[in-house]
């Protein structure tokens, strides 16, 4: 699997991300199986978060290090900062970051984190605050590089514009929703989707993303059609004209090219103008068979365009 880096940080990393928020060690199939295949596969970056599954998904992929004695060669993503039922608003000062990077930390055995998300923003805490306490992590050897999860570009430019006037460092990273299917409005509340202004944001500045979502949680998988409304969060979010005329595309043009409509989807985000980390989420070895084989599509501008209703 191809694999990059990203400016301010030295290991590489694939260009496919497991997402584990499903992982949890009471389910028949853990995670163990997906993570083993996707490394099998040359994947080595995992996402994760402290707000998974009450711990569950940072507890599987750290007695899956401890298994394997891998630690060093996984690129792992964590994030905090997420709100919780006590406290139903981002957790973003000091304390509260602290708080969870601790915990996350212990559940999964290990003593630094490649790359930590913010899962949250809180226009309210000053970035000042925020980028001054993640460098004092960071010198700690705590964190590795940090990044921002549903920040405006705005914000996550204010920030890095103190980090460079102070001498500190910056985010590396930021990781919205992007996918080819277009969402109406947010699937939770807080969540961002790179708008058009945020895209020429990254395009511009050649500035990371990692993707969640980036398959439009299966909008593309065949399932989901104009009579079938009985998703009410997919039918809120993605059920319009544009975006069914983008389903259609996808198959027509997976049908030419012999790949799947949801292998296209993902293969879309991968082919923006700017570096790109989609997320997957697969629940089966098959659906992760099925995703890794979008690394193998190539697309044309003209094709990018199409898929995009430009022409």
């Amino acid at each position: 699997m191809e694999r990059l880096t990203i400016p301010g940080v030295a290991k590489p990393i694939s260009r496919i991300v497991l997402g584990t928020l499903v992982f949890s060690p009471h389910k028949d199939m853990t995670g163990e199986e997906l993570l083993d295949g996707f490394f099998a596969a040359g994947g080595n970056a995992i996402d994760t978060a402290h707000a998974y599954g009450g711990g569950d998904s940072e507890r599987v992929v750290g007695a899956w290090m401890i298994t394997h004695d891998n630690r060093d060669e996984v690129f792992l993503i964590d994030k905090g900062a997420h709100h919780t039922p006590k406290v139903p608003r981002p957790r973003l000062n000091p304390q509260e970051i602290k708080c969870d990077l601790d915990e996350s930390l212990d559940r999964l055995h290990t003593d630094y984190i490649d790359l930590y998300l913010l899962h949250r923003d809180d226009p309210q805490i000053p970035v000042a605050t925020i980028i001054d306490y993640l460098n004092q992590e960071i010198g700690a050897g705590r964190i590795l590089a940090f990044g921002a999860s549903n920040w405006t570009h705005q914000r996550i430019q204010e920030a890095n514009e103190y980090a460079d006037q102070n001498g500190l460092i910056g985010f590396a990273v930021s990781s919205s929703n992007l996918s080819l299917a277009v969402p109406m409005e947010a699937m939770w509340p807080g969540v961002l989707s790179a708008s058009e202004k945020a895209q020429r944001w990254h395009r511009e500045n050649q500035f990371p993303l990692m993707s969640w979502s980036s398959q439009a949680r299966g909008f593309f998988s065949g399932q989901f059609t104009p009579e079938n409304r009985n998703d009410e969060n997919m039918v809120r979010v993605y059920y319009n004209r544009g975006n069914f005329e983008r389903l259609k595309r996808a198959q027509e043009l997976g049908s030419k090219k012999g790949f799947t409509a949801i292998q296209i989807a993902l293969a879309y985000v991968m082919h923006q103008p700017y570096p790109t980390f989609p997320i997957i989420g697969p629940c089966t070895l098959a659906e992760l068979g099925s995703s890794l084989e979008a690394l193998k599509i190539r697309f044309s501008n003209d094709e990018m365009r199409w898929l995009d209703l430009e022409n």
